[in-house]
């Protein structure tokens, strides 16, 4: 494994832009859970014939698409400084941008995230630092944030990546796909899809520079490891793989690696036909795990024990087909499900055991990718 750093433009933003964003930023939970009820964004690839970022209105029968906001192209993720309302939203693209949005989604600036195709971001506990992470160029690149105005602080840093798998139409290089702070913004983790594997990255966290890379975890070759959850009280993540189509229970160590416990399938013992799993959630009490099967189309539903261990609750159709990404919206007992092949925003009920409904199909979004309160 090589880290090279790489130096990218700092941010420009308008004067008029950054009148009035004078909040320290805080962070949205890396789970995914929906903490405002009323509103949300629904994010589309326009290659698919998605429209734009959608956005979302809460009404007593379902979800309701209102206009979209046809400039802000192929969001495939974003994150959202919870005091400003800032957002980081990615366009997902051969030469990748991140677009940073005030509360009214109206533009403050973007800038390049000096790699292609960006798939996840993450910032940092005290909202100083912003990582993204790019897929096909497998590599991760992380700013140095000002807390009252979003604003980077000079350049970024790129770590590149290395490592390959034994799937060659998948695996032939290094494709970063998630990331995540640690030991409050010390260490950044950064799953690799193509590599087999879990770097990572002890910062310095004044300068936001990378000190050293370690491997975190290595992955069984093939299983094309995709996201993270971390268990909100447990020294337990959860690391979806995309190919091999699995959950492992991965105990946490204090220099920030990993060690397997155990490792489920997402997927029905009788099922044999092609799947890959997509995204994965842990609610918030820490109960219950939840993943997508695009393929099966369904959502795996694990119950979590005392000790971190699960155990297989159900599967339940995703009301669509390719679920990608889903939230949890317990305040209104329900997931909402991404479902990018069939492009539609289903519904499900939740249970107070945390056991879901059969789906609704719910709004129509063609390629939706991405959601988000």
């Amino acid at each position: 494994m090589t880290v090279r750093p790489v130096t990218a433009p700092a941010l420009l933003f308008s004067r008029r832009a950054l009148v009035g964003v004078a909040m320290a930023l805080g962070t949205l939970p890396s789970r995914l859970l929906a903490e405002k009820t009323g509103e949300l964004i629904a994010g589309t690839y326009a290659q698919e014939g998605g429209p734009g970022l959608v956005p979302l209105e809460a009404s007593p029968t379902g979800w309701v698409a209102g206009r979209p906001l046809d400039t802000i192209r192929n969001a495939s993720f974003g994150v959202r400084a919870s005091a400003t309302g800032i957002r980081y939203l990615l366009d997902e693209q051969e030469k990748g941008r991140v677009g940073v949005y005030d509360r009214g989604l109206q533009r403050l600036g973007d800038f390049s995230t000096r790699g292609a195709d960006p798939c996840h971001a993450a910032l940092s506990p005290d909202g100083g630092m912003l990582a993204v992470a790019n897929y096909s160029s497998g590599s991760v690149a992380i700013w140095r944030i000002d807390r009252t105005t979003g604003r980077p602080i000079g350049e970024a840093q790129l770590t590149v990546h290395t490592g390959e798998g034994p799937n060659r139409a998948r695996q032939a290089g290094p494709h970063a796909h998630w990331v995540g702070f640690a030991m409050g913004g010390k260490l950044l983790h950064a799953v690799d899809l193509g590599a087999d594997a879990i770097f990572a990255h002890a910062l310095d966290p004044q300068s936001g520079a990378i000190v050293s890379t370690s491997l975190a975890y290595r992955a069984p070759a093939g299983s094309g490891p995709r996201h993270l959850a971390r268990h909100p009280r447990l020294p337990i993540v959860y690391l979806v793989s995309e190919l091999a189509n699995t959950v492992t229970i991965l105990a946490t160590h204090p220099d920030g690696s990993f060690a397997a416990k155990g490792a489920l399938s997402t997927l029905p013992a009788e099922f044999s036909g092609p799947s890959t799993a997509a995204h994965i959630a842990v609610n918030k009490s820490g109960t219950r795990l939840y993943v997508s099967n695009r393929g099966h189309d369904s959502i795996a539903v694990f119950a979590i024990g005392a000790d971190g261990g699960l155990t297989l609750l159900q599967h339940v159709g995703s009301g669509g087909r390719g679920p990608r990404l889903f939230l949890l919206i317990e305040e209104r007992g329900e997931m909402l499900v991404a479902n990018q092949r069939s492009g539609n925003v289903s519904r499900l009920s939740l249970g107070k055991d945390g056991r879901l409904g059969a789906a609704a199909y719910g709004t129509a979004i063609p390629g939706v990718v991405f959601l988000s309160a």
